[in-house]
């Protein structure tokens, strides 16, 4: 079943938005024993002061982006000696990361709705322009141009190459084109048996999903 995301994550305002002091995400507990209520009402908010901080990110200015990482890290940091209230936080940032990621993929799916709409749009003019033009050079086959009321069609002349059987071109008519790329997995398996391969190395990495 799909999580739902905290509402604090509706629609952030377009305007600006100074990034806040690590302070300013506060000690994620403020009473030793806090109602469930306040407990959902305080992950609200750590939701929504993530999610600008998440906004700077994408600042123009790159001192705005590290100033938003590091705010985010201080805020972090700072409750490296309360493990409930650093697992509140990064639970916070989880929920921003997950809204983010399921946007982008709704937006996704949008940009490529409205490129399938754009070119069905094309299309339908282009249909409709070869239509126009079939009839009006067959009613005036000498016309280069015609005029109407609010537009004007004209027409210039061009020449290109139509190849119709390619097969059929004899070998000094074809262009040879090469191109390279490493292999990747003949130079890992030569670099895990040991061997020394300049201008590569085997690197190890750690991968981390959100669930």
């Amino acid at each position: 079943m799909p999580r739902s995301v905290p509402t604090a994550l509706a629609p952030v305002p377009a305007k600006p938005v100074s990034v806040p002091a690590p302070a300013a995400l506060g000690p994620a507990i403020p009473s030793p024993t806090p109602s469930l209520w306040h407990l959902g009402i305080e992950a609200q908010e750590l939701t929504a002061r993530i999610a600008r901080l998440a906004e700077q990110l994408e600042a123009e200015e790159p001192e705005q982006q590290q100033a938003a990482i590091k705010a985010l890290e201080d805020a972090l940091l700072m409750e490296e000696g309360n493990r409930e209230a650093l697992a509140r936080k990064a639970d916070a940032t989880c929920w921003v990361i997950d809204h983010l990621r399921a946007q982008g993929s709704y937006r996704q799916q949008q940009a490529k709705r409205l490129v399938e709409l754009a070119k069905c749009d094309q299309r339908r003019a282009d249909a409709l322009e070869n239509t126009l033009v079939f009839v009006l050079t067959r009613l005036q086959p000498a016309a280069t141009r015609f005029s109407f009321p609010h537009h004007e069609l004209t027409s210039r002349r061009s020449e290109a190459v139509e190849i119709s059987a390619e097969e059929e071109l004899a070998p000094e008519w074809l262009r040879v084109t090469t191109a390279t790329a490493p292999d990747k997995g003949a130079i890992k398996a030569a670099l895990k048996a040991g061997q020394q391969i300049p201008g590569a190395q085997l690197v190890s990495r750690r991968s981390w999903s959100i669930h």
